[in-house]
């Protein structure tokens, strides 16, 4: 269920989303959506989300979760985040199942908040 501003999906880099996919396949007998080549998503897994095709350069980038929050009023979320220091790293954008945008907390760590709702 989507609550507005809570966490709600995480998406991993996947250097190699076909074995990626594979592994939790036979590991955890997950099933995908595919999103065209560079985006498989999961869910019933305790919690949604996907593997997002992207190189991994360096030991920083292994592993790094991007956490993703519900909103029902997206563009009233963003101005909340810019309000409180948040820094709009990804402006909102339109995507298969809605709209985003992606900010960075004051520490710098990279958050999202998405809405299946049309923009107003």
């Amino acid at each position: 269920m989507n609550e507005h501003e809570k966490l709600n999906y995480v998406e991993w880099p996947a250097a190699n989303i076909a074995a990626t996919k594979q592994f939790f396949e036979a590991a955890f007998d997950w099933q995908f959506t595919d999103y065209g080549p560079d985006y498989a998503a999961f869910n019933h897994q305790g919690l949604e989300g996907g593997f997002y095709a992207a190189p991994l350069h360096s030991r920083s980038d292994r592993g790094g979760a991007l956490l993703v929050f519900f909103s029902d009023d997206l563009e009233q979320t963003l101005a909340k985040v810019e309000r409180h220091g948040g820094q709009v790293c990804k402006p909102i954008f339109d995507f298969p199942s809605g709209r985003r945008f992606h900010f960075l907390e004051p520490s710098g760590n990279e958050l999202a908040v998405w809405s299946d709702k049309a923009g107003g």
